[in-house]
């Protein structure tokens, strides 16, 4: 009922496409930031030419994005293939052997502690009422109605690494030349602690370590891409 639900806590059907759809959302954003940064940052280390900025940024912003959204379908399409797989056993399962599958959903039930009649009982009442709903939960911990989709994670990961990307390429384009790299960090490592802390609110851990992480983890990409792109770009004619 949905009087005895607890504030905060994640009640009803589709709750595994949403969690899908965020982690997709968040890593697409902090993938976008840092990959698009390190390379714009790489060859300002090596040039000031804006063009040539430009035409880095807009690559590594179209490549990622497509990269990063083919990514998200296949692992999300296979994840859904290997639900599907275990549906159809199960299907098999109770069509050909109900005794023995009624068995193992008493067993499922003893484990977890009920009594041997509780477990005969309640297995019973949820056979009859949904006997594979009632397997695919408590034996493999999937919900038929709330399988993931891959085209909901392609398109929320290539939307969110666009939207990351346009960061540092703006910030890396707009100043002038001799503050992008230092504007381009700022905004970069300011975005960073932004995306963690969101990270840490949707997966309710704690947000100094998970900032700490992203914001630790870009200051280095970023660093030493400058670094290379400064040393090649003093040893390249």
């Amino acid at each position: 009922m949905a009087g005895t639900a607890h504030p905060g806590e994640p009640h009803g059907t589709g709750l595994g496409q949403r969690l899908n759809w965020l982690r997709a959302g968040v890593l697409g954003a902090n993938d976008g930031i840092v990959s698009v940064a390190a390379l714009v940052v790489g060859v300002a280390g090596a040039t000031t030419d804006t063009p040539a900025l430009f035409l880095a940024g807009i690559a590594g912003l179209v490549g990622g994005a497509i990269s990063m959204a083919l990514g998200e379908y296949v692992s999300v399409s296979s994840q859904r293939d290997s639900e599907r797989a275990l549906i159809a056993k199960e299907t098999r399962e109770l069509r050909d052997m109900p005794a023995e599958e009624l068995e193992e959903l008493t067993q499922l039930y003893r484990d977890r502690g009920l009594s041997d009649e509780t477990a005969r009982r309640v297995a019973e009442e949820l056979t009859a009422h949904d006997a594979l709903s009632a397997h695919l939960e408590v034996e493999l911990h999937i919900d038929q109605d709330d399988l993931v989709n891959p085209w909901h994670a392609a398109i929320s990961s290539a939307i969110a690494f666009t939207a990351g990307a346009l960061l540092p390429l703006l910030a890396i384009l707009l100043p002038p030349a001799q503050w992008r790299v230092p504007v381009t960090f700022a905004a970069v490592l300011i975005a960073l602690a932004i995306t963690g802390s969101i990270s840490a609110r949707l997966g309710g851990a704690k947000r100094g370590r998970a900032i700490a992480r992203l914001v630790i983890g870009g200051a280095l990409a970023l660093g030493a891409t400058w670094l290379i792109g400064t040393l090649l770009g003093t040893t390249v004619v």
